[in-house]
């Protein structure tokens, strides 16, 4: 398993980790990802340690918490061998502390975590979400300590803006406070808007991207085709997609020119995609998540193998689209850009 530095830091993290979404099946939504249990869980995890898959991320909001406790248990008298990510910031109650990245909720959220996964330190803590309610000072600071105590390694944020993410970095230089290293976000053949500006940012401020759904919410799994219904027991048929829409002729153009790779490289589709992703710009680790073992090895055997530039390039055109205002505009002037994309 190929191991990359995460971001600006002396983290080394394999190129895949395990998402637990799929654990617990908490309510209708996270149901359509999954259910899996416990002992399941530690059969997934048996299969993902001897693949050198040793990075397993979950969040307190998956399925009201269960996706952490269900971890913390398959994980059990295994601590040494793993690493761990959660995330803090969306709803975990009714009351108004319940939700955000302020100092109560984050301190209290962190502690939840620690119990529900067994542990007493996370290694990386993402904010799953920017919270525009409260001080970037406060929830930095909040962090620093978590980190100053031992409870968290290190700190990485997800689905933030890129003025979002630059003040977060500017607030931790100026007060010497822990940075974000990692930018969990949202990317695929499908949905590229990643590029537009939080790649070059990543570039510029050596922060790695930890990519996830990048099998676009299983559109890019190879049992999407053009002119036929989507399969009934896959997760989007059941309400687990998330994204907006592709359009139906650029996303079916995707498929065929993944359709034309993977016969040349004798992969499936979803193996191709994911190993694209791994050549991009500040990629470090894509996210899989599976129901089931068959899922699980295919996602694990996207690694160990490159595409050619001539199919990554082939690939790169047919998933293209036209980036909105200033990007667009910017992308005339390509001399000036410090790294043009």
């Amino acid at each position: 398993m190929e191991y990359r530095q995460l971001g600006a830091s002396g983290f080394r993290i394999p190129v895949l980790s395990f998402g637990t979404a799929t654990f617990g099946g908490g309510n209708e939504f996270f149901k359509a990802w999954g259910s899996t249990q416990v002992g399941e869980a530690r059969h997934l995890i048996d299969i993902c340690l001897e693949a050198g898959v040793n990075f397993f991320d979950t969040a307190n909001g998956y399925s009201h918490g269960m996706a952490e406790k269900i971890l913390g248990k398959a994980l059990e008298g295994r601590r040494q061998e793993v690493l761990i990510s959660t995330k803090a910031t969306f709803p975990t109650g009714d009351g108004p502390n319940d939700y955000g990245s302020s100092r109560l909720h984050l301190t209290k959220a962190c502690e939840d975590s620690l119990r529900r996964l067994g542990t007493d330190y996370i290694d990386v803590y993402h904010m799953h979400g920017f919270d525009s309610h409260t001080p970037v000072e406060e929830t930095l600071r909040t962090l620093d300590n978590l980190v100053q105590s031992g409870k968290v390694r290190y700190i990485a944020c997800s689905n933030f803006s890129g003025w979002h993410l630059m003040k977060s970095l500017s607030v931790s230089e100026r007060y010497g406070w822990a940075r974000y290293v990692g930018h969990q976000a949202y990317y695929s053949l499908a949905n590229r808007e990643f590029e537009w500006e939080l790649m070059p940012l990543g570039l510029d401020q050596g922060v790695g991207t930890l990519v996830w759904s990048p099998l676009s919410a299983g559109l890019l799994s190879g049992k999407i085709r053009r002119g036929q219904p989507i399969p009934t027991e896959s997760r989007l048929a059941q309400g687990g997609g998330q994204g907006p829409k592709v359009p139906d002729e650029l996303l079916y153009n995707i498929i065929d020119a993944l359709d034309e790779v993977a016969a040349e490289t004798e992969k499936t589709v979803a193996q191709v995609a994911l190993n694209w992703l791994l050549q991009r710009p500040t990629v470090v680790n894509l996210v899989v998540g599976a129901r089931n073992e068959e899922q699980l090895r295919q996602n694990l055997a996207a690694v160990g193998w490159n595409l050619t530039p001539e199919q990554v390039a082939k690939l790169d055109a047919a998933s293209a689209t036209e980036p909105i205002y200033p990007y667009w505009h910017q992308r005339n002037f390509p001399m000036l850009q410090k790294n043009p994309l």
